[in-house]
């Protein structure tokens, strides 16, 4: 016969049993709930700074490193409230009550642990300084790989086609041990500092045991009362202990938080108090000089783009032309002298003001993994299909949209691989065609169409002189000759400046760039 118990131990009280699993859970849940919102805000507050800062600052391993706080960082400190909130709170709060109790129940034990405390304290303080030099030195290490690992997989066409595949694999494996061999001395130096704090906890347990022992068997503590100071140093340890390995785990949260706090305080361009508004589209260079890290680019560069017209910026490799063009969009300030639309200095005018003045159609064209019309629409959001098909047209992609079998919801892919070189490019004209700002930039934009594309751009381009202040820097015959005016620039300076016919009527460096265009019929005038 089966007769039910009850009042076991299990079941004496199911309510209190609930209530710590509803109260275990809505802290998991709770300390989820702000991770999630943590990683939201960083990732938020990091694609806005990086929105801000100016494109000096970034580089290679810039790069790198934005992409791993982005992503290792941001996950590294979702995990602080997410999972450690709580056995932090633990640990600091346990050992304190627990010290508090030794001293009521036995003053001198109590005084004992209380005195070894801020011991184990400095011992845990030098094996997490030490996990933070090495986890600083593992970081620098990952920042590089993660911009070589990047490096090479955007380099293989260039690679494959120069048989170099084997050499820079050899590198990227020489970037990937050095990772590996921080990622050892990181794991050492955590391990000997959990091994050192876990021997001192240990010792101490030791000690008060031999010391409790010591006091009873002299009759100056009882059993019942050496179980309790035992019982409570066991509860002080614990957390101690706990304390130690999420000790390495907010250390290294530290160093992630760190690393974010320096991007998200990395100087930007500052912004005008009262900004100004330019009166027309006119451009003045006044006096320009600037340098890349102390090197010399622009040394005194002074012209001025009329308004609705077209000038064209040739010379050698080096000169500092993409350089005169980003000056213009202010991605950086000059180091002296101004930049002036419309009357007013770049500096005067609100960013925003500034960005939707100019367009840039870039050399290297870059386009987002989306459909051509989102990568069209970059240059105006709220254009309608009708407007992004009109400027797929005049930058002479109409025939290419036809062929399309999604038409304008074509995917071309992240970074456009569904497009040629010549597709994407026409694609970036047609953002500025699109979004129709008074100054366009074209920074060797056609130079990679082909005859009949490039024929539909130029006859954009002239559209475009009517009605904008144009500054083409381009090796193509054609686009310089309509220009209006062509400045020539050479070592940082404006050497010369005129139309195609007074140039080449002169004997200076167009001139000879001219004649070796016309005697090997390739004449090239590339730079960045």
């Amino acid at each position: 016969m089966w007769v039910p118990v009850t009042g076991g131990r299990g079941s004496r009280h199911p309510h209190r049993v609930n209530s710590r699993s509803a109260l275990t859970w809505s802290g998991q849940y709770l300390g989820f709930a702000t991770g999630q919102a943590v990683a939201r805000l960083l990732h938020q507050r990091l694609g806005e700074k990086i929105a801000q800062l100016p494109l000096g600052w970034f580089s290679p391993t810039r790069t790198g490193e934005v992409s791993r706080l982005a992503s290792q960082s941001v996950l590294q400190l979702m995990n602080v409230p997410a999972h450690l909130m709580r056995p932090v709170i633990t640990a600091a709060v346990t050992p304190p009550v627990v010290v508090l109790a030794l001293l009521v129940v036995e003053p001198r034990l109590g005084i004992a642990v209380a005195v070894a405390a801020p011991l184990l304290l400095l011992i845990l303080r030098w094996s997490n300084r030490a996990i933070a030099r090495a986890d600083a030195d593992r970081h620098r290490v990952m920042d590089d790989s993660a911009s070589r690992i990047v490096e090479f997989a955007q380099a293989q066409p260039l690679l494959r086609a120069y048989g170099r595949t084997a050499r820079e694999h050899r590198l990227l494996d020489d970037t990937l041990l050095a990772q590996s061999q921080a990622d050892r001395a990181l794991l050492s130096r955590a391990i000997v500092g959990l091994i050192s704090f876990g021997f001192a906890v240990r010792a101490l347990l030791g000690a008060v045991l031999l010391i409790g022992v010591h006091l009873a068997l002299g009759g100056a503590l009882d059993a019942a009362t050496l179980v309790a100071v035992l019982v409570l140093t066991v509860r002080f340890t614990e957390p101690l202990a706990t304390a130690a390995e999420l000790g390495a785990s907010l250390r290294m949260a530290a160093g992630h938080l760190a690393g974010l706090n320096r991007v998200l305080q990395a100087a930007t361009l500052p912004e005008p108090q009262h900004p100004r508004q330019p009166d027309g589209c006119e451009v003045v260079f006044d006096d320009v000089q600037f340098g890349y890290e102390g090197r010399p680019v622009l040394r005194g560069v002074s012209f001025t783009l009329p308004q609705r017209s077209m000038t064209a910026l040739v010379g050698p490799s080096g000169a500092g032309k993409t350089t005169v063009a980003r000056l213009l969009a202010r991605f950086w300030d000059v180091d002296a002298g101004a930049v002036r639309v419309g009357g007013v200095d770049v500096r005067d005018l609100n960013a925003a003001d500034l960005a939707s003045r100019v367009s840039f159609v870039f050399q290297d064209v870059y386009l987002f993994d989306g459909t051509l019309a989102d990568n069209v629409r970059l240059g105006r959001p709220d254009a309608s299909d009708d407007e992004v098909r009109e400027a797929i047209t005049q930058a002479g992609l109409g025939d290419v949209l036809a062929e399309l079998p999604a038409g304008l919801d074509t995917a071309v892919g992240e970074g456009g691989t569904a497009l040629s070189g010549g597709q994407r490019q026409r694609v970036s004209i047609a953002r500025a065609l699109l979004k129709d700002a008074p100054i366009v930039v074209l920074d060797e934009a056609t130079a990679s169409l082909d005859a009949e594309a490039d024929a539909a751009v130029q006859t954009a381009v002239a559209a475009l002189a009517s009605r904008a202040t144009l500054l083409v820097i381009a090796h193509r015959l054609q686009t310089v000759r309509a220009a209006d005016q062509i400045l020539v620039l050479s070592d940082g300076q404006v050497s010369d400046r005129g139309t195609h016919d007074e140039l080449v009527d002169r004997t200076g460096l167009y001139a000879s760039f001219w004649h070796e265009r016309v005697a090997a019929q390739g004449w090239r005038l590339v730079d960045r």
